[in-house]
């Protein structure tokens, strides 16, 4: 399960509409526990996609390293990341899971729909990676419960 607070919940679907109709993407700190992942802040990231920010994303590793370092001073880890889908479901794409090598972290990805020139969050689904290498890695679907802030 991945715990968010209501407000971080609204801000990670806000941050898809006002990038609509590029993707967003950042990174989610807090904790695991036996419950499952508790989102305790999150950390907007550039979109360092130039090539097609319509359709993928990517954070530079100088923002992962600093979204640790910040984690760190608060007692947090990265326990996720957070994608928009602009005119797309929120549903992992082939290249997501291509991209996607933090084990045990959530990927959140939202479907942002509009007429391109405003978007409005619709859907949010969270995906666990599972596995432990290439060889055997698997999304599953993880239940968001948003929690009072």
């Amino acid at each position: 399960m991945l715990q968010i607070p209501h407000t971080l919940y609204n801000q990670l679907r806000q941050h898809g509409e006002e990038t609509y109709p590029h993707e967003c993407c950042g990174i989610m700190l807090g904790r695991t526990t036996d419950e499952g992942l508790h989102v305790e802040a999150l950390i907007r990231a550039g979109n360092t996609r130039t090539d097609s920010a319509h359709n993928r994303y990517h954070i530079a590793p100088q923002e992962l390293i600093k979204a640790q370092r910040e984690g760190r001073k608060q007692g947090l880890d990265i326990v996720g990341f957070y994608h928009s889908h602009p005119d797309h479901p929120a549903q992992w794409s082939v290249t997501d899971f291509a991209e996607a090598h933090w084990f045990g972290c959530a990927y959140v990805i939202t479907s942002v729909d509009g007429d391109k020139t405003k978007g409005q969050a619709k859907i949010t689904n969270s995906f666990l990676l599972t596995g432990t290498g290439e060889e055997d890695k698997a999304f599953v679907n993880q239940p968001i419960e948003i929690t009072i802030s």
